[in-house]
């Protein structure tokens, strides 16, 4: 089976080679691009597996690249692992929101790197239901990625997406911060993932459900349920 595919995005010659180096020293196969645009051609082109993405680039800035690839029916899905030197939580907080999967402030460990992409890729290899789930005005259907409420489409990034479904499958059921980290993201607890992570996704989840967003309830120094009893 052919080895994954990963475009590495940066405009450091240094932190390519390394990262370049690993990957293909894991058996990945690997893509280079020093700007925003080549990021974009290669990506829409080559459909890379996964994409490590460096904020500060020129041209378009990580974070306008990673909202052009989820705008795009092409490359929405592939994952992308944001990488910068600033460690503003309100930087982790907008490439969040822009649908990256991860984020690694550098200096970084390259062998973090790779095992973090590698449970990336576990995840994205899970067979996904192809039944669907309806409960009050929300629909979703686990097949087609697709979700409505009271028949107007709600559009979600991948995370978001895999979130609501991990709760929906709770049904009802407390889960933990620390478990949808490792179901959703695929991420072991040892790489001290932020749980903030999951309160980002909540939030966002939340304004997009509307009417329904009373059903994400969260349960204090507990984690979060979704409330899936007919109203």
């Amino acid at each position: 089976m052919a080895s994954h595919k990963i475009l590495i995005v940066d405009d450091e010659k240094t932190i390519v080679e390394t990262i370049r180096y690993n990957l293909e020293k894991a058996g990945f196969r690997t893509l280079t691009a020093a700007d925003g645009q080549r990021a974009l051609e290669l990506a829409q082109r080559e459909l890379p597996d996964l994409i490590t993405l460096d904020v500060m680039l020129p041209e378009h800035d990580g974070f306008e690249v990673c909202r052009l690839l989820r705008q795009d029916p092409r490359t929405k899905r592939i994952p992308v692992i944001l990488l910068t030197v600033k460690n503003e939580e309100s930087d982790k907080i907008v490439g969040l929101e822009l649908g990256a999967d991860d984020y690694m402030t550098k200096p970084f460990s390259p062998k973090e790197l790779v095992a973090r992409i590698k449970a990336i890729l576990r995840r994205a290899k899970e067979p996904v239901p192809e039944e669907g789930i309806s409960v009050g005005q929300l629909a979703v259907d686990f097949g087609r990625h697709l979700v409505s409420v009271g028949q107007k489409r709600v559009e979600l990034t991948a995370k978001e997406f895999e979130l609501l479904k991990a709760l929906l499958e709770a049904k009802g059921r407390v889960l933990s911060r620390e478990f949808l980290l490792d179901r959703v993201w695929g991420l072991e607890q040892s790489l001290e993932i932020e749980t903030r992570t999951v309160d980002v996704h909540v939030g966002q989840l939340r304004k997009k459900l509307k009417g329904e967003a009373k059903r994400l309830i969260t349960v204090k120094n507990a984690g979060y349920r979704f409330d899936t009893e007919s109203r």
